[in-house]
Formats: structure tokens, C-alpha cells, sequence
């Protein structure tokens, strides 16, 4: 009980209340404000070389692209003259070998007045 006693009595003593001034707060340093860059100017720069390349080769392959389509075309074209100018070389052999055998032949000098006479007629070995 004498323990119980002394937590009473000391739970009932109050001590004065000492009132303490705070003490001004010290004035922060003002630091200037770092804004958070992305990308620094060397890296920027790198960056706008980059696209200004990528940029070129485009141009330069969409250039070639250009140019390679256009001679193919031209390509073509030549292969159908080419086709059509053997086509007429055909039918014009096939016209020649038509017109050159000997009854039209024949026929054309007896409409012309010419005869046959055989003893004009002298034979060349071939060739």
C-alpha cells in the first residue's frame, strides 16, 4: 500500500508548467530551383542530327526508288517495241518467202512479156 500511496501522491503533484518561447525558426536558404531537364543540349543535338540524317536517307531512297521505277517503265516500253518490231519481221519474212517462189516469179515475167528460152539459160554451181 505505501507504493500505492506514493503513485498517488504523485500523480496528484502538479509542477509548474514551464512556458518556453520558441525559438524563431532559421529562415531556409533559397536555393534556386533546379527544373529536371529531360535531355541536356549535347543530347538534344544529337538527337536533332539523328532525325535530320534519318530525314536525308529517306529522301535520297525515295529519290532512287523514283528513278529505278522510271527506267523500268522505260525498260518496258522498249521490250514491247521490241516485240512488235520482231512480230513485223516475221510476217514480213513469211511475205517474202511467200512471194519469191518460182511459179509467182514465173508468172510475173510471162505478164511482162518474157519467155523461156533454153538455150539462154546458163546453170552457176551454187554457192
Amino acid at each position: 500500500m505505501a507504493l500505492e500511496a506514493r503513485k498517488f501522491d504523485h500523480a496528484y503533484i502538479q509542477e509548474p508548467e514551464i512556458t518556453r518561447v520558441p525559438a524563431p525558426a532559421p529562415e531556409p536558404e533559397i536555393q534556386p530551383k533546379r527544373s529536371k531537364k529531360w535531355f541536356t543540349k549535347g543530347e538534344k543535338t544529337l538527337f536533332v542530327a539523328f532525325v535530320a540524317a534519318v530525314a536525308m536517307f529517306a529522301v535520297i531512297l525515295l529519290q532512287a526508288q523514283s528513278s529505278l521505277n522510271e527506267v523500268n517503265k522505260e525498260i518496258q516500253l522498249i521490250q514491247s517495241d521490241i516485240t512488235e518490231t520482231a512480230k513485223q519481221n516475221h510476217d514480213l519474212s513469211i511475205q517474202v518467202s511467200e512471194k519469191s517462189t518460182y511459179e509467182r516469179i514465173w508468172g510475173k515475167a510471162r505478164e511482162l512479156g518474157l519467155s523461156l528460152n533454153e538455150k539462154n539459160v546458163k546453170v552457176v554451181p551454187g554457192q
